[in-house]
């Protein structure tokens, strides 16, 4: 650690994982409700389980964005954060915001808006916290001695974050036209500007952990956020077809939708490349796992499996299916879910002093969590076809199809599980490296 104002990170962090380990028990929730044992409903509804599954996963990712650049800026900028004490403000409403909402959902406290269902109170808060957050951030890069290409690209990707939510907060009568906005937030967050986050975040931890020059790395950064970025903004018409917009937008959508997979084959080619040409031999393994694990998971989760079921003629049959679902878990856990548990493994370290650098909890946390997560993706993938042909080819009702395809929610738990004891593993290892302390800023 070399600045004392990183330590707001740790926090962040801790909230991350707080929040993800609240995750995983809705997602539970879900799947033994998929097996046909909802004993729950009357206490947690099945929607009110997925509202409140999903936007944890927006918080607790966020939250880990935010701590990433907390950690990141300083040492990016050479200089402290502009204010310590906003950043613990601005940390303590983002879980007053979070806590409200999640409480919310259970009473039906919300908009109904698919993902976007905070309301409209709890909106102007979250304005009010990620402007006071880019305040401290932006102010912090102004006075900075450096303005690094790493720095700008995360800067960057959290500004435009806070910029197409504002299109969420619009009202309109119209579902359509909406559906059309809410797709602003919904999929140019998730297939756009947070792939600037992840780029930034990625190009951190490779100048730290292989040592490769930094203006090596930070070339291709261009090249390969570019890519990602573009061919994500574009790709939103793939969505626009299912709610009434010209037919053109499926085929604008269809296209660019089949470039994202190249951008990322590009960014895990760069990685594995980077890995290979570094001189350093780091010693925080844990970290360097997790790092090229982002690159390679999300070529295959968001890439390849966006692809499968975004051509316009597979699309037709997949779209609101559990398909989605496949394609959707494995593409947040890869691209965006990895990254900021790299950022953790990297950062805890430097935060406490403590160098648990290469430990067998840590190991097993990483490849129990990965193989659990890909277990999740098989299962939701074969369920997902079969619902597919069971409704739209043979022509069963919603709810008939739901209980001839609970047999492989079974399979899907017990990889949930396995998914989870990683987590666990991760989540101990966190607890065990402490809270920061200000000798391992004298120790750097």
């Amino acid at each position: 650690m070399k600045y004392r104002s990183q330590k707001v990170a740790y926090w962040f962090f801790a909230l991350s994982m707080l929040l993800l380990s609240l995750q995983l028990v809705y997602g539970f929730i879900m799947g033994f409700a998929h097996m046909g044992y909802d004993g729950l409903h009357s206490v947690v509804a099945f929607n009110t389980a997925r509202a409140v599954h999903t936007n944890l996963l927006v918080v607790w990712l966020l939250s880990g964005f935010m701590g990433a650049a907390y950690y990141i800026i300083p040492e990016e900028a050479e200089n402290e954060l502009a204010s310590v004490k906003l950043a613990y403000a601005q940390l303590i409403s983002l879980a007053v915001v979070g806590v409200i909402a999640i409480v919310g959902y259970h009473f039906n406290y919300w908009e109904g808006r698919k993902f976007l269902e905070i309301p409209r109170p709890l909106d102007y808060l979250v304005v009010v916290n990620v402007l006071t957050f880019l305040g401290i951030i932006l102010v912090t890069l102004f006075k900075g001695k450096k303005r690094t290409t790493t720095a700008l690209v995360l800067t960057m990707g959290l500004v435009f974050a806070a910029l197409l939510y504002l299109p969420g907060m619009i009202w309109f009568d119209n579902q359509a036209i909406d559906s059309f906005f809410r797709w602003w937030v919904v999929h140019l967050w998730v297939e756009g500007v947070w792939e600037l986050i992840m780029g930034g975040i990625l190009s951190f931890l490779l100048i730290k952990i292989t040592g490769v020059d930094r203006e090596v790395i930070e070339k291709w950064l261009y090249v390969i956020v570019g890519l990602t970025f573009i061919s994500g903004i574009l790709g939103t018409g793939h969505h626009y077809y299912y709610i009434g917009v010209g037919k053109i937008w499926i085929i604008v959508g269809g296209i660019f939708s089949a470039l994202e997979p190249l951008a990322f084959l590009g960014m895990a080619l760069f990685a594995i490349a980077m890995y290979r040409k570094g001189e350093k031999k780091h010693p925080n393994k844990i970290a360097l796992s997790w790092t090229l694990g982002t690159a390679i998971v999300s070529f295959v989760g968001a890439g390849l499996l966006g692809l499968a079921h975004t051509i316009p003629q597979v699309n037709m049959y997949t779209h609101g299916t559990l398909v989605t679902a496949m394609h959707g878990h494995l593409a947040f856990w890869g691209a965006y879910a990895m990254i900021v548990l790299a950022i953790i493994s990297y950062a805890m370290p430097n935060l406490t002093g403590r160098k648990l650098y290469d430990t067998t909890t840590g190991l097993y946390a990483f490849w129990l969590s990965n193989i659990g997560m890909l277990g999740m993706t098989v299962a939701f993938g074969v369920a997902g076809v079969a619902q597919v042909y069971l409704e739209r080819k043979v022509g069963l009702e919603f709810g008939d199809v739901q209980k001839e395809i609970q047999v492989h929610f079974l399979i899907l738990v017990s990889c949930a599980t396995m998914f989870t004891t990683g987590i666990c593993m991760y989540i101990y290892e966190f607890v065990k490296h402490g809270r920061p302390s200000d000798e391992a800023l004298v120790t750097q």
